[in-house]
């Protein structure tokens, strides 16, 4: 399975996520739906990685920043985007997750010192902010008060990825770990941590039945399993910035199926504030140019 097809497979089973989490909300909480599908993405990736014979790295530095990984890629973004969807739909919430290459850069860049920041990524960043802004609409009465808090903890899991990706590219590529051997050990740590956390995040009732238990399976082994192990081939192939525009596809897929299965609707400023964030993201990926100025004789 070449890096291309993973990446194109990564975009569909991620934007089917938000699909899945806004069913998994009708019978389980917030907490649970992260809790459920950390740890059976733990259980999946570990028959993987036992399967390939998979050999753990001995330093205990690999193990500190796989932790910090498994808390800022894991256990944050997951119960932060199931609790936006309690309050957003699922189609805004996979526009909202197209702005992590923008996050990506602007940490990368800024933050972690692994990639440049020009005028063109920064223009990037800046029609991304005004993308977002399209998308919450101030202007309209109500806007601030109503789903805010939903959209707020969607930026707040997206900024989380921008940081990972940069935290990964400084801290974790040094350590030449194989993708499954990364995606395996911090998926699990962030299993681990959500176990213990059980009684605060996981212990209230639950109402299953059938599309219920299909959705928290499709989270977890498909999107927090094998996904994961996808992302970390791209990653370690492309690197950062570019292993996040998988984001080019996430939005698409859970629009597409938020609207077809769930019958949910867009007001006009929400794929509009979208396409300014994509133009934003092309910017900041340098996949557009500003022209330079030539030189005066």
């Amino acid at each position: 399975m070449t890096v291309t097809v993973q990446f194109l497979a990564l975009g569909l089973v991620w934007g089917s996520s938000f699909l899945f989490m806004k069913v998994a909300l009708d019978g389980v909480s917030f907490g649970q739906v992260a809790w459920a599908r950390l740890v059976l993405g733990s259980l999946t990736l570990g028959v993987i990685a036992l399967v390939m014979r998979v050999r753990l790295p001995r330093s205990p530095k690999v193990y500190a920043h796989l932790t910090v990984v498994a808390i800022f890629y894991a256990v944050v973004p997951h119960q932060l985007f199931a609790w936006a969807e309690q309050y957003v739909s699922s189609s805004l919430a996979s526009i909202y997750n197209a702005i992590t290459p923008l996050m990506t850069a602007l940490f990368a860049a800024l933050l972690f010192r692994v990639e440049r920041f020009d005028l063109g990524r920064a223009l990037g960043v800046v029609l991304g902010l005004v993308g977002v802004i399209v998308i919450v609409a101030p202007w309209q009465v109500g806007a601030l008060a109503g789903d805010i808090g939903g959209q707020l903890a969607c930026l707040g899991a997206v900024a989380c990825y921008g940081f990972t990706f940069g935290y990964m590219r400084r801290f974790l590529t040094p350590y030449a770990l194989p993708p499954i051997t990364a995606a395996f050990l911090y998926i699990s740590i962030a299993a681990v941590i959500m176990v213990i956390l059980t009684p605060v995040v996981a212990w209230s009732p639950v109402r299953l039945d059938v599309w219920i238990v299909l959705s928290l399976l499709a989270l977890g082994v498909l999107g927090t399993g094998v996904a994961y192990m996808w992302n970390m081939n791209v990653f370690d192939a492309w690197g950062p910035t570019p292993a996040s525009s998988v984001t080019y596809i996430t939005p698409v897929v859970g629009v597409v199926l938020g609207i077809v299965l769930l019958g949910e609707q867009l007001s006009w400023n929400q794929p509009l504030g979208g396409l300014v964030i994509f133009v934003g993201i092309l910017l900041a990926q340098q996949r557009i140019r500003l022209p330079r100025r030539r030189a005066v004789a």
